[in-house]
């Protein structure tokens, strides 16, 4: 049941994220909090597998913190991305 606590920390930190990357609008408002949701899933889950506790603070840091950083790092790569791909689709279109 913690690791409802775990996501639900991540995804509201992902919504912070998805609001103070730039370039909103080339985006889907729930692409960051989706991506960070996953990774404090996957990361959690891990965490708790290889053995770490429910005490341990390594596991909350990675979990709740550590997955909203990655998700922004995500998120500035896929909006890099976009823009690279609109900026060759308007070249090629003559716009």
């Amino acid at each position: 049941m913690y690791i409802l606590l775990a996501l639900i920390g991540a995804c509201a930190l992902g919504i912070a994220a998805h609001f103070l990357i730039r370039d909103r609008e080339l985006r889907g408002v729930a692409l960051t909090p989706a991506i960070a949701t996953a990774v404090s899933a996957l990361t959690y889950t891990g965490l708790q597998w290889a053995g770490v506790g429910e005490d341990s603070i390594w596991l909350w840091l990675a979990s709740v913190l550590g997955a909203p950083l990655v998700a922004a790092l995500a998120t500035v790569a896929i909006t890099g991305m976009r823009k690279r791909s609109d900026a060759q689709s308007r070249a090629a279109l003559g716009i």
